[in-house]
């Protein structure tokens, strides 16, 4: 299980540091810093696979996703006006987690000028990675450590380098994962790989969802719901009747139906009192959207670690409580971070977990986002170390 998230220099998030526990309700208002915890997660996870500097380029540049408040808040705190000051570190978006094994931090830079001309001045670079054991980075737990080029892993009471040369704007979790040389950077890079993102899928009238697809054995739905129907006939035939159960629930006795014709798989929902099932085509938006969220929580494949932004989104306030169910059963296999602007949902999966879930309620203060409630005794220990 992740235990904590960390994130340092994006966006709103000057330091945050969040505990995590099976299930984590993510609450605050508007501009709070709820989506940049997000997608702050989100990055974390595309280290995995090589995406983090394509992605942050997307968002303009490393100098546009970075916080733009001045380096520390202490003055302002104390009534001094905001205003700038004499930086005593590097520029840096830094993120990491500590989980049950191992741990990873990531510190991402503004690329040192060589002279050289290059139209790539919005990648970032990667100064420094990290893989540790236990809640906290020491030196003593590293297991691998990476700055710049250079690539150890620990070998005993000393270190053993890998690479001297790998290039700035690449992860070691996508350049270097072998298990028999560093079987730890294979585990973090398949854990972080395997967590799973849903975020606002698609449900207008040209949505993927909405059109028959050539069906083949789907064990985890697609980001973009493209999938669906070929997805929700991999669970009926799983012979577990969650689906099943959780559509009559929230939909009166309705049942998920998978209509196959020449190969294309189009899904269906069958009411009471209805002569033919409601193609997807058909279904209402909030229908489409609640059965999205049903397949993605209930795939065959339940992931270590499974995120969800605003799933209430579109759905009638009837659903809410179908919807904490639904999440609750999912919790049972899967950790999950959600979050939520809704009240209600959040105080239904606080009703029905107890001990399981905890509400991490975001604030801003100067325009920092902080942790309501979290105080230094509060506040899960956590360090970046340095360059």
């Amino acid at each position: 299980m992740i235990t904590t998230l960390a994130v340092s220099g994006y966006r709103s998030l000057r330091d945050v540091v969040v505990p995590l526990s099976p299930l984590t309700v993510v609450t605050g208002g508007n501009g709070s810093g709820k989506s940049s915890l997000y997608r702050a997660l989100r990055l974390l996870a595309q280290c995995g696979d090589g995406q983090v500097v394509g992605s942050l380029a997307r968002e303009g540049g490393l100098q546009s996703a970075l916080w733009a408040g001045p380096e520390s808040l202490a003055g302002a705190r104390r009534g001094a006006a905001v205003e700038g000051t004499v930086r005593k570190g590097p520029i840096s978006l830094r993120m990491g987690y500590a989980s049950d094994d191992f741990g990873y931090l990531v510190d991402l830079g503004l690329p040192q000028p060589t002279g050289l001309p290059t139209a790539f001045q919005r990648d970032p670079h990667v100064k420094r990675e990290l893989i540790f054991s236990g809640p906290v980075m020491r030196p003593a737990t590293l297991s691998m450590r990476r700055r710049r080029g250079l690539v150890e892993v620990r070998d005993g009471r000393s270190w053993s380098q890998v690479r001297d040369d790998l290039p700035a704007y690449r992860s070691v979790l996508r350049e270097y994962a072998d298990p028999h040389v560093a079987p730890e950077i294979s585990s973090v890079r398949d854990q972080i790989r395997s967590w799973r993102f849903y975020d606002n899928i698609r449900v207008d009238a040209d949505a993927p969802a909405r059109r028959p697809q050539v069906g083949t054995r789907t064990s985890v739905l697609a980001g973009d719901g493209s999938d669906l129907a070929a997805a929700v006939q991999t669970i009926l035939e799983s012979g577990f009747d969650d689906l099943e159960r959780t559509i009559a629930d929230a939909f009166d006795g309705a049942r998920p139906e998978v209509l196959i014709a020449d190969g294309l798989f189009d899904v269906a929902i069958a009411q009471p009192g209805m002569l033919r099932p409601l193609r997807a085509a058909e279904l209402s938006d909030g229908t489409l959207r609640y059965l999205l969220l049903a397949t993605a929580l209930l795939s065959v494949d339940a992931p270590p670690l499974l995120v969800l932004n605003e799933p209430e989104t579109s759905l009638h306030s009837s659903l809410i409580e179908p919807l904490a169910r639904l999440i609750t059963a999912a919790s049972m296999r899967s950790q999950i971070v959600l979050v939520t602007h809704s009240r209600a949902l959040a105080d239904a999966l606080q009703a029905d977990n107890g001990d399981r879930v905890s509400e991490v309620v975001l604030d801003k203060n100067l325009g920092e986002t902080v942790v309501q409630g979290q105080g230094m005794l509060s506040k899960p220990p956590w360090e970046w170390g340095s360059r």
